[in-house]
């Protein structure tokens, strides 16, 4: 896809969003099931069920797929297909490069060993390796409007207020 193949797809919706702001609010989902005994839960996911389970520095195995991961994998795909929309829309032609994530995780923790170290990321590292014939400048500006644009970087950096809600549900009820 090219600059103006792009514009011509995002032109309507641009549009429609500013007449009415409104319809520009999606509201996107995800569910899962809990899997018990093998403490997993299955996700139903656009392209496929993935299995979660616990990372093996908590007691899990490996097999299943790690939230932690999972979590860094959104980053690295967002900033990703970001990164390839912003730099269409400028003109630069990337042939190739990377996008990679890493985080820092304390477990203890997570397993309630210590009560002052903190559950989730410490840290989180994004990087792009860019090959592109751009100006510094110009890769700069890619880059920053990479992270402006990219909905998980965003989320991450800022987060939004989390609500959790629960019900219960008797045995053969769902």
């Amino acid at each position: 896809m090219n600059a103006e193949e792009l514009k011509r797809v995002q032109a309507p919706l641009k549009d429609r969003y500013r007449a009415d702001p409104a319809s520009g609010v999606v509201t996107l989902r995800a569910t899962g099931r809990v899997g018990q005994p093998s403490l997993t839960c299955k996700l139903e996911t656009g392209k496929g069920l993935v299995e979660a389970g616990l990372h093996p520095a908590t007691g899990g195995t490996g097999a299943a797929a790690c939230s932690g991961d999972m979590l860094l994998e959104a980053l690295v795909a967002c900033a990703g297909v970001t990164l390839a929309a912003v730099s269409t829309a400028m003109g630069i032609t990337l042939r190739g490069g990377g996008v990679s994530a890493e985080g820092d995780l304390d477990f203890r923790g997570t397993l309630g060993v210590d009560k002052t170290a903190p559950v989730g990321f410490k840290a989180v590292r994004l990087r792009f390796d860019l090959d592109t014939d751009a100006a510094p400048e110009q890769a700069a500006k890619l880059v920053e409007l990479t992270e402006r644009y990219c909905v998980v970087y965003q989320t991450l950096k800022n987060p939004p207020p989390v609500r959790t809600e629960s019900s219960l549900v008797r045995a053969g009820t769902i």
